[in-house]
């Protein structure tokens, strides 16, 4: 399982348009094979930053699979003019979890 980590500073005024729309490209990103599930977080000390979780089953999955398909292309439409500065994007792979 690897898993995708961006975090987003939305423009200032935006916040509410891009929570509404990033509702409507989660369906984009959901359809995409080796996709396991996301979770969008809103930051309580700063109101434009959240953070984006996406499971993938690998790597491949969001590099080729998604990025590489027509469904990246609504997704990028719906969401990235609402960036700034872009998001850096970056995987990780479990070590160790410990739930309760």
């Amino acid at each position: 399982m690897i898993l995708e980590v961006a975090i987003l500073f939305v423009k200032k005024g935006e916040e509410k348009q891009f929570e509404n729309d990033f509702k409507i490209a989660s369906q984009y990103i959901s359809s995409i094979k080796g996709y396991s599930g996301h979770s969008l977080r809103k930051c309580i000390e700063q109101e434009n930053k959240y953070i984006l979780l996406v499971d993938w089953e690998k790597l491949e999955d969001h590099t080729i699979s998604f990025r590489q398909s027509e469904h990246y292309l609504e997704w990028k439409k719906l969401l990235h003019h609402y960036y700034d500065p872009f998001p850096i994007v970056e995987h990780f792979e479990m070590i160790l979890e410990n739930k309760k």
